[in-house]
């Protein structure tokens, strides 16, 4: 740490507002909370780097008169297991179209249309679980796009302040800053200051999480490195519930290569009429599912797997060679691009797949409003579990939800307003720095994140069983121990920050595995292959 600024306790800072993440979820709301009062944003990366960012697919939403909202609602339903709040896909399916607009008036350059949706203005695709065309998209780069605008719109706000580089550490809540609160309440958060070297209390009348998924938890993954399942694991220590993280839905195709991690090849491929076959060039998905390669993602990530355990080769291929070389290039630009670069021309072979973890249905337990158990705390995007998703995600809906959320938190901040915006902010305690240590190596962070993602991978993966889920508990039981014991140690950084995090949540992940004693959605269990409708149509919700 030689050269190195020692860490050290910065002053307060105050604002109206604390959103913790910078996604289509956060950046959304950021925008419409900027009409009422004074906003931080705070990420730990640069604004643009957020999960948003690396969706290729679309957002999904209703456009064309032979679609209907209550398909769009059906389809959610049937991939959700039984397990979806029916009343919150059908306020998130409507907001939809008022969505998009909303985006487009801020400059998102989504695809034109074609022969194939000739009565919209914007090309439509379908993806697995969707009875109709009803992704809208920007090629193969929609977050990129989406992202990009949201970007260039919240640096232009003056009432946004943006705090780039800034890992936050835990949720400043009453029950343990101010107990004589009668009800435990959000009062904003302990922020690392990464380039200055400092915590500073945010302190805030709302905070909102935003701050996306845990993907990292896995060893293979679709999600940038700032997965690391923050959201979840601060509003546990603080109070609040979790629920359904058993249900880690797993992309049925990542790039497999040792060049290029976590790359995505979307799902609108095999809309566009991608086959998978094996690597003898057989096609597998039709022993498995009628709809074959247009199946739920959860069925065709576990046939994947199983082709991939029978056969015993290391990946399997996604084929759309056989369509005009010229769709295949104007369709998924990038992924052409990204493959021809690393030798793969995906025009005249097959793109080497393997599934990887891609988004947690689960997450902090929110009600329609967005509100957690916690007062003054509100939570959205993939850190929620807002009913919408139930026991497995239908394609295209995360981005979706992140924009309907964030207008119905507006909507309910703003009825609030009146009565909290001249609420003075309570004394609260500065960080304690205590005898923590500057570390002096962090093998130990670094050997303890591998731990944890081969264990989750090996053991809580695609197919589970409860001999493994006992092994990864006791195994995230001794890393969590040693990572509480080192943490209290030393002085917090964000890869120290992360780690606890990630360890657990995958705590809480294996206690919702554990409990639910069937296969429902992205769980499946070999002791428990099928539905138990009597004891678990309900969610898992730990408190």
């Amino acid at each position: 740490m030689q050269g190195e600024k020692f860490l050290s306790v910065g002053e307060d800072l105050s604002f109206d507002f604390l959103i913790i993440g910078s996604g289509i979820a956060g950046a959304s709301l950021a925008l419409k909370l900027a009409r009422l009062g004074r906003v931080a944003i705070a990420c730990k990366e640069t604004l643009g780097e957020t999960n948003t960012r690396y969706a290729q697919g679309g957002i999904a939403s209703v456009f064309l008169e032979q679609d209907s909202y209550e398909s769009h609602t059906q389809d959610t339903i049937v991939a959700g297991a039984g397990l979806c709040h029916e009343e919150v896909v059908r306020k998130v399916v409507g907001a939809g179209p008022q969505c998009i607009e909303q985006l487009i008036k801020m400059g998102v350059q989504f695809t034109p249309s074609d022969e194939k949706s000739p009565d919209f203005e914007y090309h439509l695709t379908r993806e697995g679980g969707h009875s109709a065309r009803r992704i809208i998209h920007a090629d193969d780069m929609t977050g990129m796009a989406v992202q990009k605008a949201l970007t260039e719109m919240l640096r232009q706000n003056p009432n946004i302040s943006i705090f780039e580089f800034h890992t936050c550490i835990d949720l400043i809540v009453t029950d343990k800053a101010c107990p004589d609160f009668s009800r435990n309440r959000a009062l904003g958060a302990y922020i690392l200051d990464e380039q200055q070297r400092e915590v500073r209390s945010f302190l805030a009348k709302g905070t909102f999480l935003a701050t996306g998924g845990h993907g990292k938890l896995y060893l293979y993954t679709s999600n940038p490195d700032i997965a690391s399942g923050d959201g979840v694991a601060m509003a546990w220590r603080a109070g609040a519930r979790v629920a359904n993280l058993e249900f880690m839905q797993f992309h049925p195709t990542c790039l497999y290569s040792a060049k290029e991690k976590n790359f995505l090849i979307t799902e609108a491929i095999r809309g566009e009429g991608g086959i998978l076959l094996s690597r003898k060039g057989e096609r597998f998905m039709e022993r498995v599912d009628p709809r074959k390669e247009l199946a739920p993602r959860d069925i065709v990530a576990r046939a994947i797997d199983a082709e991939i355990k029978r056969t015993g080769e290391p990946y399997v291929l996604l084929d759309i060679s056989h369509k005009p070389a010229d769709f295949v290039r104007q369709h998924f630009p990038n992924i052409y691009a990204t493959c021809l670069d690393l030798g793969i021309d995906i025009t005249k072979e097959a793109i080497p797949v393997v599934p990887a973890a891609h988004y947690s249905c689960g997450g902090v337990v929110t009600d329609s409003r967005g509100r957690t158990g916690i007062k003054a705390l509100w939570a959205l995007g993939e850190v929620a579990c807002t009913g919408l998703h139930g026991a497995n995600r239908l394609a295209s809906n995360s981005l979706l939800e992140g924009l309907a959320f964030a207008e119905f938190i507006s909507q309910d901040v703003e009825g609030l307003w009146n009565n909290i915006k001249e609420n003075p902010h309570p004394r609260v305690p500065k960080w304690q720095l205590g005898k923590a240590a500057e570390p002096d190596e962090m093998v130990v962070v670094s050997q303890l994140w591998d731990e944890i993602r081969r264990t989750m991978w090996n053991y809580v993966g695609i197919v589970r069983s409860d001999k493994r889920l006992a092994r990864a508990a006791a195994r995230i039981r001794q890393i969590s121990e040693e990572i509480e014991n080192y943490y209290w140690d030393v002085v917090p950084s964000r890869p120290l920050i992360e780690v606890r995090n990630l360890a657990a949540v995958a705590s809480l992940t294996i206690q919702c595995a554990r409990s639910r004693k069937e296969s429902r959605g992205i769980h499946f269990s070999l002791d428990y292959p099928q539905f138990d409708e009597s004891n678990f149509r309900k969610d898992t919700v730990l408190c």
